[in-house]
């Protein structure tokens, strides 16, 4: 899939979702606060309980950009874990190795980020990781190869230019980004977590 059509998908993922999930899709969004197609305009029908919770869990799997197996699968795990269900799910997720390259800026939408990671930009603890999926631990730091700095897109990150789109960075990272570096410091909190979803929803989704 090309750069233009993958972002052409986003842009009418966002407006299906109801949120914005990139810096180009917020502006059409504000041009066009309504859903795709040619009925978007019109008024929605009282949505049903199921149709509620499935949106939900799309907009978590959105977010992250993940497959619904995935999704599926980090939603067991969180089943089992102690806790709130769904606190654990979006906690999980969180420590996702792109995810956090996106929370600390080196990238600018978590697409972007996921393959900064697939094409081995990324070291954990000076190793590289090239899993998207791979669950950094606390205390752990990941950074960008020195190699891999000196490019232009990467000193445009270390810039800080991807801030103004970003949220502010979470708590739990503590990021040197003219270094491009960044490390867990503790497990992630739901309430810290930019993410909008109403996670309780997502876990009756799969409890039904």
């Amino acid at each position: 899939m090309t750069a233009v059509k993958r972002s052409r998908r986003q842009v009418r993922l966002s407006r299906a979702l109801g949120l914005a999930l990139t810096p180009k899709a917020v502006k059409h969004f504000e041009k066009r606060p309504y859903p795709p197609g040619e009925h978007g305009r019109a008024r929605r029908r009282t949505e049903s309980d199921y149709a509620v919770r499935l949106r939900e869990k799309q907009r978590l799997r959105a977010q992250y950009a993940l497959r619904e197996k995935q999704l599926a699968k980090a939603y067991e795990n969180a089943r089992k874990a102690p806790g709130l269900t769904g606190e654990a799910l979006v906690e999980d997720l969180e420590t996702r190795l792109d995810a956090l390259v996106l929370r600390a800026g080196f990238a600018r939408t978590i697409l972007q980020a996921r393959q900064v990671v697939g094409h081995r930009h990324v070291l954990v603890d000076g190793k590289i990781v090239d899993r998207p999926s791979y669950r950094v631990k606390e205390g752990q730091t990941i950074q960008v190869k020195p190699k891999s700095q000196a490019t232009v897109p990467f000193q445009i990150a270390a810039a800080g230019a991807h801030r103004d789109v970003l949220p502010a960075v979470p708590g739990y990272l503590d990021v040197q980004i003219e270094k491009l570096s960044a490390q867990l410091t503790r497990r992630p909190k739901r309430a810290e977590v930019p993410i909008t979803c109403d996670v309780q929803m997502v876990v009756e989704f799969y409890a039904r």
